[in-house]
């Protein structure tokens, strides 16, 4: 029976990283698969690591969540990938791809339980929300497509190249596999994982451009991040004189902290600018060395995520000049707070950033992007009120597109879609 779009859809949601106490990919998993419960009657099964956050967080083991323990399977590779890394926040690459051998047994585990009540049509879709990566395959795809429920995946976003210009700094994160990432689209789980997708949601243009022609009809785009109003609701405070700008990440070579540092030097020598740096790192010696003591520059260590928007909401601009950034969540952070973004025009941040809300500086060399992040402050500096419009703009944007609500609004569109055979839409 065809159904009808006022039906609520009954969707097994599998988030293998869904935790609300986390950052990066398990805060998306489960930031997308808790928001869609106002659209759908989803049902979470997640990793078992992640049982006491959401438990905490109101959820009933069995009736809105199940956990699956595969940390028998998982927990050695992670220890493998840790030592093959050569170094903490380093070899991301080399995660992915343990990642990509462990994550089969996951969904074996979840094949094992939920396998016959998938056949026996008690979900109208299941859909597998994490992981993210394009490079993990879903064997359970198949075996679901058998039972005549719709399979969807994603959203899907990674493998961003390194920029030709940046090959050092790509030795430097010891991403080695990386010169060999786009074999991992002969693996057969690949084409089969998509051909038994009813849809695929693409986290950026470069992820959907990835996909094959095969599959193209089936390509959603969708930028991945989003905005949770009640983490990120601070009022801006006025902000006048000094520019201030802020830096929100990881310290390590592709985030590009020292370019910033670089390009605000002449500033920094004047006292004509207050440079907030939140995150660590393996560079962060080299940072405050480069800073040199200077009182325009203030290192505040890693925070907790809900405390960032305490140091966010008192800069004019957030300056990122990360060069190989997949989603670019912090720049959706800033701007919701009402903070304009200065970015590198690449990948995430590039898709995020319009004219109207913030400022691309074009990718280039090392060289090229200090001068024109160095162009940018320089103008700014000498009225940090013009970034009022962009300001406005920004948060306009974020409540109009990237709310979590929004989102899942959006891939209930793609629900609907599937369930009633119409075309999928344009969601964003």
């Amino acid at each position: 029976m065809m159904r009808s779009p006022s039906d609520t859809p009954r969707v097994l949601a599998i988030a293998e990283a869904a935790n609300p106490d986390w950052v990066s990919v398990p805060l998306v998993g489960w930031s997308l698969a808790h928001a869609l419960r106002a659209r759908a009657e989803v049902h979470l099964v997640t990793q078992s690591r992640n049982r006491e956050a959401i438990l905490k967080a109101g959820y009933v083991e069995g009736q809105d969540v199940t956990f699956i323990d595969s940390e028998a399977f998982a927990r050695p590779l992670w220890k493998l990938g840790e030592w093959l890394r050569m170094g903490q926040g380093k070899g991301w690459t080399m995660v992915q791809a343990l990642n990509a051998i462990a994550y089969p047994h996951f969904e074996r585990l979840v094949w094992q339980q939920f396998g016959e009540r998938i056949a026996a049509g008690e979900w109208d879709i299941v859909h597998r929300i994490t992981p993210l990566s394009p490079t993990i395959a879903s064997p359970i795809a198949a075996r679901i497509a058998k039972t005549g429920t719709p399979f969807l995946l994603g959203p899907l976003n990674g493998g961003v190249p390194w920029p030709d210009e940046f090959d050092s700094e790509r030795r430097a994160e010891r991403e080695y596999l990386s010169y060999v990432r786009n074999a991992y689209k002969a693996l057969p789980g690949r084409k089969a994982t998509l051909k038994h997708a009813s849809a695929v949601l693409c986290g950026s243009r470069h992820t959907a451009s990835e996909m094959p022609e095969s599959c193209a009809h089936k390509v959603v785009y969708l930028p991945e991040n989003g905005i949770d109003p009640a983490r990120f609701n601070a009022t801006v405070k006025p902000r006048s004189g000094l520019l201030r700008a802020a830096f929100v990440g990881r310290l390590v070579p592709y985030k590009g902290a020292d370019m910033l540092l670089a390009a605000a030097e002449p500033l920094i020598e004047r006292g004509a600018i207050q440079i907030d740096i939140i995150g660590d790192g393996p560079m962060r010696h080299a940072l405050e060395e480069q800073a040199g003591g200077s009182e325009c520059v203030t290192f505040h260590g890693w925070l907790e995520h809900r405390e960032v928007q305490n140091v966010l909401r008192d800069a004019h601009i957030l300056a990122f000049p990360s060069i190989r950034e997949f989603g670019g969540g912090v720049v959706l952070e800033a701007m919701a707070l009402g903070v304009p973004a200065m970015v590198v025009d690449y990948a995430g941040p590039g898709e995020l950033v319009t004219p109207e809300t913030g400022i691309k500086v074009p990718l280039s060399s090392r060289a090229g992007i200090i001068k024109g992040f160095r162009t940018e402050l320089r103008r700014l500096a000498e009225d940090p009120s013009q970034l009022a419009p962009m300001a406005m703009a920004a948060q306009a944007r974020v409540q109009q597109d990237f709310t979590w609500a929004r989102k899942a609004e959006q891939v209930a569109q793609v629900y609907d879609a599937i369930l009633t055979g119409r075309a999928l839409p344009s969601v964003f």
